[in-house]
């Protein structure tokens, strides 16, 4: 008894100090890059993929950042405006770590992403950031979200730029991944 005791134990400890985070990666894609990385992200990590989507969908004119008249310009001057998610992810409460990616729109993230994180329980699980851009990175838009959220554990990930190539989306890729903790 005492020795099947230990030996159930042993396993006990051997399958906690083995067991791998269960990664949910969430995403905004306006123009379908942070998609695709996000998608090459879940194949690395066999994590799971979840799209946040506005209830109002974007359209291309929309987000075209030569128009100052766009839906994202206007989203943008207004800090505290929330746009409304389509929906919110099944199960988050199974989930540790959570990646959030959004394209960089004015050196910040776009609002949409303050309403997910605001719209869904991340308190006690890490949340990794990465985002995409043609000239930005990810610092500023780090730093506004971490002293929006001080209380959650944010870790600043890192940014795919426009046209990488395949060794430089390789190398985001590996940084994206090594920024789950380890157990």
């Amino acid at each position: 008894m005492k020795k099947s005791l230990i030996l159930a134990m042993m396993a006990i400890a051997i399958a906690s100090c083995t067991a791998k985070d269960k990664v949910l990666i969430t995403y905004f894609s306006a123009s379908g890059t942070t998609k695709t990385l996000a998608q090459e992200l879940a194949a690395a990590t066999g994590g799971d993929l979840f799209e946040i989507e506005g209830a109002q969908p974007y359209t291309a004119e929309d987000v075209n950042l030569g128009n100052r008249e766009a839906r994202a310009f206007k989203e943008m001057a207004d800090k505290s405006f929330r746009p409304e998610l389509k929906e919110k992810p099944k199960n988050l409460k199974s989930y540790d770590v959570v990646y959030i990616g959004f394209p960089i729109w004015g050196n910040a993230a776009p609002n949409i992403i303050y309403t997910f994180i605001e719209q869904n329980e991340l308190k006690g699980k890490t949340v990794i950031i990465f985002s995409t851009s043609g000239s930005s990175d990810l610092g500023n838009s780090f730093r506004l979200l971490k002293e929006q959220y001080p209380d959650l554990t944010l870790v600043e990930g890192t940014t795919l730029k426009r046209n990488p190539t395949p060794e430089a989306r390789q190398e985001v890729i590996n940084k994206l991944k090594e920024a789950i903790p380890a157990k």
